[in-house]
């Protein structure tokens, strides 16, 4: 067994066995014509279940062929032009590349006796993320799991910024569509039932700030601590940026921690033309950035950044066998101080390796051509009449529904829109997400892909339309 060990042993047999495999999925990337199989669970789950982890294949061959029958040949290609679903974009190659050293050398960026220039690299790439920012001279971060992590951690600190000894005085604030993180952040940290306080949007659901004002305050006049205001910039289901400069404004009135959720709209950061659409994000105490969405990174690859890096002393504890008091004393830098988690992979390494080929300016250009898009599609769904279009995009997300010409119930355009991307999904010739909107359902295109063309999108919509009226025939049929 000590054969499958990657050492100096076996170096051949790495490079042979990962060739193998990268071209196995080089090979699948070039074949592919349409983003799923459009398998059920129903017959993929038979393929799993009569496997026998116990009884070994012995042999990589051998597994990358199962793994072709029970994942490659029906895994959903984010980078297929057709798949126009979820926060989830094609990846750049150099990331890849970055995502291959990493695994293979597997430093842990815990602590510097784990990582040594690991551990150099990922703070070079947060000075370098406060700086687009703005934050200023006294900014940190760390890498995250995700934007889910990185609001949590960002909340944490918040939370102990307020300096209450009672937590059901503390209230949140966030708008009615920032993402449900915010709600899950303020359970695990203890919070009440109503810390989280709604605020409700306006017609291109942005936080209205008129009501934000009213709420602070409310809990001002009711004896509460305002411990934060969360404003989004880039919401996951209309890609909307909350009014930055203002909200900076009311935090700073009112002495309200001010946390910018820039999960999605953080590929601004890098934009060669729409950079001041976050104006005011450099006013922000904490900001969440998700380079897995908008700078086109393999998951995971994400950060929270703070304005003041004392503040990352919330989440600082010692261990003697890791981290000991005398190494601070030392200058030894460990990023586990500053961490959620201790055992942390290298998910620097790929922006790292993505600024070092392409430079910001090509990632920007990347997301700006999406953001383009975006502006394309909305023109095609907002001058075609079987299409009803919610709000003009910011980022590049748009939500819409089929309108039928002849059918005026509600839950029978909902039903035929909750088909549509039922039976789109089962073909497998494009994908697409949903949401409710006013209680209705919505369907939803998140235009990640610089390779999807505005023919994509209209093919789409044709499809979706095909597929609705296909219903709605036999919804009509069946009632006669």
């Amino acid at each position: 067994m000590r054969s499958h060990l990657l050492n100096d042993t076996t170096a051949e047999q790495y490079r042979r066995s990962v060739t193998d495999g990268v071209e196995r999925v080089a090979a699948k990337l070039a074949a592919t014509d349409r983003p799923f199989t459009g398998i059920s669970v129903d017959a993929l789950s038979p393929r799993i279940d009569e496997i026998d982890l116990d009884q070994p294949l012995h042999d990589t061959t051998a597994v990358l062929d199962e793994l072709e029958d029970v994942y490659l040949r029906d895994a959903i290609y984010f980078h297929h032009p057709r798949y126009l679903a979820h926060l989830n974009c094609p990846v750049v190659i150099p990331a890849v590349l970055g995502e291959a050293v990493l695994s293979a050398v597997n430093s842990s960026l815990d602590t510097w006796d784990q990582s040594a220039g690991g551990t150099l690299i990922e703070r070079k790439l947060i000075d370098w993320t406060t700086e687009r920012i703005g934050l200023g001279p006294a900014a940190d971060g760390v890498f995250t799991s995700g934007g889910t992590q990185s609001n949590l951690q960002a909340l944490l600190l918040a939370r102990e910024e307020a300096k209450s000894n009672d937590l059901a005085e503390l209230r949140i604030f966030a708008s009615e569509v920032s993402h449900f993180s915010v709600k899950k952040s303020a359970k695990l940290l203890g919070l009440g039932p109503d810390a989280v306080v709604s605020i409700p949007v306006d017609h291109d659901k942005r936080m209205q700030t008129v009501a934000l004002a009213r709420e602070l305050e409310r809990c001002a006049k009711d004896g509460l601590i305002p411990m934060a205001v969360v404003a989004t910039a880039g919401t996951t289901d209309f890609g909307s940026i909350d009014p930055l400069p203002e909200i900076a404004e009311l935090c700073e009135q009112f002495g309200t921690w001010m946390h910018v959720d820039a999960a999605y709209g953080c590929g601004l950061l890098a934009s060669l033309r729409h950079r001041d659409r976050i104006n005011g994000i450099e006013r922000a105490d904490s900001v969440t950035v998700d380079y897995h969405k908008s700078f086109f990174q393999p998951v995971s690859s994400s950060a929270v950044l703070v304005r003041d890096a004392a503040t990352l002393r919330h989440a600082t504890y010692h261990a003697e066998y890791l981290n000991p008091r005398r190494m601070v004393e030392e200058r030894i830098p460990n990023q586990v101080d500053k961490s959620l988690q201790t055992t942390r992979r290298f998910d620097a390494l790929k922006l790292w390796m993505t600024l070092r080929t392409m430079g910001a300016d090509g990632i920007g250009q990347l997301f700006d051509e999406v953001c383009e898009l975006a502006r394309e599609g909305w023109r095609l769904l907002a001058a075609d009449p079987r299409f009803d279009v919610v709000v003009e995009p910011s980022l590049s997300t748009l939500v819409f529904r089929y309108i039928p010409a002849a059918v005026t119930d509600p839950a029978e355009i909902d039903r035929a829109n909750l088909y549509a991307r039922k039976a789109l999904f089962a073909s497998g010739d494009a994908i697409v997400a949903g949401t409710k909107v006013g209680g209705c359902h919505y369907l939803k295109f998140t235009l990640l892909n610089p390779e999807t063309q505005a023919s994509d999108i209209a093919a789409v919509l044709d499809l979706i339309a095909g597929h609705a009226e296909q219903y709605l025939g036999e919804s009509l049929d069946r009632a006669s």
